[in-house]
């Protein structure tokens, strides 16, 4: 790599920027005005911002006692009431009740006065308040003092969709229960007991925190958020007008044809984004901490926290070079896909709603630093902030190298995708286009190709999640084995490989090589089963490791031990196999290592298309830690379909590795395999059988690897009239 050139690119680049008043605005000006007018802007609203009285009509006033007083005139009593309730509570006191107090009308009544406004809430007072008050006094302490405690009770009618009523209704029942504090202490008093005899202790809370680790906390979540999204945004823009603004400009061509070459283009470019990036993230977080500061200041009584401490910002600038290189590079990367700078800025919404997720989490109370969170992008790094910030150095100091290896292996990956971009001529050169819906349809139908193409697999991919996401919710759950079978069955034929065929038979016309329907040798179907029953103690070790990183919650385990009983009422082990084996061998198969990975390879891409439909395919178990497991396995299944250039080892794969682990799972009504050494139970193998399986698997691997490769699917129409044979070597 020739590091000049890199230079070069990097001056024009930052050159260019910096002569754009719109890009000068958003990253020096903006940061400056924003956060000092947002403060003005607060304390100027915060002077006159205050709350409203509300009005609330007490009916059957006449119903209450004098002793202790609960009303003074038109107010509640000072004894039972504060001065801010007092103030915001305006009282239209009735002291008769209308006829139809304890019907549905006045209930109607009241609904309509709360929502015409003319009163917020409405406090009553049924007929003989006081008299069983009054005989409630009586009969305390005898055992029938309890038919008196239900005989007579208020009610407070409110509308709860409207926040003034809502919040006039929290204050009228703290004003009943002060008040009925006082009628207790005066029952007390006059049988000569002390009041304080209700009360027999009183807890004594101990803030053992210091003034400066609250500020840490709280502002350990806030600075690393505000930080990462202006990462995002700072390098995205600056990433659209590099890319999609030069061809606009017909400025790439002219840099493509220099003696620069596509790595060094990239590096070039993606320096300059992240120093945009940075320099965005660096003057909003300095804006923000110093207005932030000022505003707490002028108002310390709104902001008991206090300002931010000088520490988290050295440490936010650490972060800061990491996360701008990985924004950059997925900014870059996408950007380059744009046809021009308007279809760039839509391509924003898809980046943010994948890193947003990941932004808040570390924002919820019970997310902490660990291995399996420091293994999360984004998140990791997020967390690993808020533990220094927060003073933990020696937690932080634990989980450094993941986060970092992590975020390092992130930032290389997105790298690599924007250097694939611009060595590719179909990507840079894209030309604008007008979408004609019918012209589309006809042309998807009529000028089908042997095999889906990369986005239609895609597509295909994204489907089935949504179909999955929303059947989930929709579903009931089993309370049988007889519901759970036929939720099964129906799940994975009608909402996976149904949707699969019928856009195998719609936008293909090789259904066969779209499916990987060929025959194979007897001895690839038999590798491919002792692949499954070897890989399996490995597998069933890194899922437990899984479980470990991120264990699942009480609710999700008393929902998997109740499908676990009810699969164990299964009429015979048969009937599991088969629902929870062969089908799902079939049906995820013909969807994923089918359609899916048929289309994915029409770049060919082999680890690619490997890598994303085992992603899908582990995304669409629903649960994490099964999503997880699922996709790893998902990797070994899909290099088998490739390598094999068929889906019957795939398929029989599958089937194995669903029917073993089954049958270790139920322990001992799979009679077959008591003699399995596996440790109960946990059904995690021992360590001898997990090392040999490993070591016979790899072998089976490397036998897999020496198979003939099988070219990629067709993409050419020649090809097509012409296609190679089931082992012709890809060149």
């Amino acid at each position: 790599m020739n590091w000049s050139n890199v230079k070069l690119i990097f001056v024009r680049e930052v050159r260019d920027q910096l002569r754009d008043r719109r890009t000068l605005f958003t990253i020096a000006v903006l940061p400056l005005l924003l956060y000092p007018l947002l403060g003005v802007t607060f304390l100027q609203v915060s002077q006159f911002t205050h709350e409203q009285p509300a009005r609330v009509w007490v009916v059957g006033a006449g119903q209450l006692p004098e002793q202790p007083p609960l009303l003074d005139q038109q107010r509640f009593h000072a004894s039972v009431c504060g001065p801010d309730e007092s103030r915001l509570l305006e009282l239209q006191v009735d002291a008769d009740l209308p006829a139809d107090v304890d019907t549905a009308d006045f209930t109607a009544r009241a609904r309509e006065l709360i929502r015409s406004g003319t009163y917020a809430a409405v406090l009553v007072f049924p007929p003989g308040f006081a008299t069983a008050l009054d005989q409630y006094r009586a009969a305390t302490g005898h055992a029938t003092h309890t038919r008196f405690a239900q005989a007579s009770q208020p009610r407070v009618v409110f509308d709860a969709a409207s926040d003034r009523s809502r919040i006039t209704d929290a204050r009228i029942r703290a004003v009943l229960t002060d008040w009925q504090r006082a009628i207790v202490s005066q029952y007390l008093t006059d049988r000569n007991l002390l009041p304080c005899i209700t009360d027999p202790f009183a807890v004594r809370v101990v803030d053992v925190s210091q003034e400066s680790s609250r500020r840490a906390a709280f502002w350990s979540k806030v600075l690393p958020f505000v930080l990462f999204v202006w990462a995002l945004t700072g390098a995205f823009y600056p990433a659209v007008d590099l890319c999609a603004g030069e061809k606009e400009r017909g400025t790439l061509e002219t840099l493509l044809s220099s003696p620069a070459e596509r790595c060094e283009i990239v590096l070039g470019k993606l320096l300059t984004i992240m120093g945009f990036s940075s320099a965005t993230s660096l003057l909003n977080l300095l804006s923000l901490a110093i207005t932030g500061t000022a505003v707490i200041r002028l108002q310390p009584a709104m902001f008991p926290i206090g300002a931010p401490p000088i520490s988290s910002l050295g440490w936010l600038l650490l972060a800061l070079l990491p996360i701008s290189a990985l924004f950059s590079a997925l900014a870059l990367a996408i950007a380059a896909f744009a046809r021009s700078t308007k279809e760039g800025q839509y391509y924003l919404m898809p980046l943010l709603l994948i890193s947003l997720p990941l932004m808040i989490l570390p924002m919820l109370p019970a997310v902490h630093l660990n291995l399996g969170s420091s293994l999360i992008p984004i998140t990791g790094m997020m967390l690993l902030l808020r533990a220094v910030v927060e003073g933990q150095y020696a937690e932080a100091a634990l989980f450094t190298p993941p986060v970092l290896l992590v975020t390092g292996g992130c930032c290389l990956v997105a790298i690599r995708w924007a250097v694939g971009q611009f060595n590719n001529e179909s990507v840079l050169f894209r030309e604008s286009e007008r979408v004609h819906l019918g012209l589309w349809l006809r042309h998807l139908i009529r000028d089908r190709g042997p095999t889906p193409t990369f986005g239609q697999a895609l597509a295909c991919g994204l489907l089935l999640l949504t179909i999955r996401f929303f059947a989930t919710f929709a579903a009931k759950a089993p309370t049988g084995w007889h519901d759970f079978a036929q939720l099964q069955f129906m799940t994975l034929a009608v909402l996976v490989a149904l949707p699969v065929l019928i856009m195998t038979f719609t936008l293909t016309r090789s259904p066969r090589a779209t499916l990987l329907l060929h025959p194979t040798s007897g001895s690839t179907l038999l590798m491919a089963s002792l692949l499954a029953i070897t890989l399996h103690p490995l597998a069933m070790w890194v899922a437990e490791g899984v479980q470990h990183l991120y264990p699942l919650n009480e609710r999700m385990q008393g929902q998997i031990q109740d499908v676990q009983q009810i699969i164990a009422s299964a009429p015979s082990i048969w009937h599991i196999l088969a629902l929870m084996a062969l089908t799902p061998a079939i049906c995820e198969e013909l969807a994923f290592r089918g359609f899916i990975l048929s289309g994915l390879r029409q770049q060919g891409h082999k680890w690619r298309a490997i890598v994303i439909s085992s992603l899908l395919f582990g995304a669409t178990h629903g649960i994490l830690q099964q999503s997880i497991s699922a996709a790893l396995v998902g990797l070994v299944i899909g290099y088998v379909a490739v390598q094999s250039g068929s889906l019957l080892p795939s398929i029989l794969f599958h089937l194995m590795y669903n029917t073993l682990g089954i049958s270790t799972a139920l322990g001992g009504r799979a009679w077959w395999l008591a003699w399995l050494p596996v440790d109960e139970p946990t059904t995690v193998w021992q360590w001898p059988v997990i090392v040999v399986g490993t070591l016979l698997s790899v072998a089976i691997l490397v036998w897999f690897h020496r198979l003939p490769r099988t070219a990629a699917p067709p993409t050419k129409l020649g090809d097509a009239l012409c296609p190679p044979s089931a082992h012709a070597p890809v060149l």
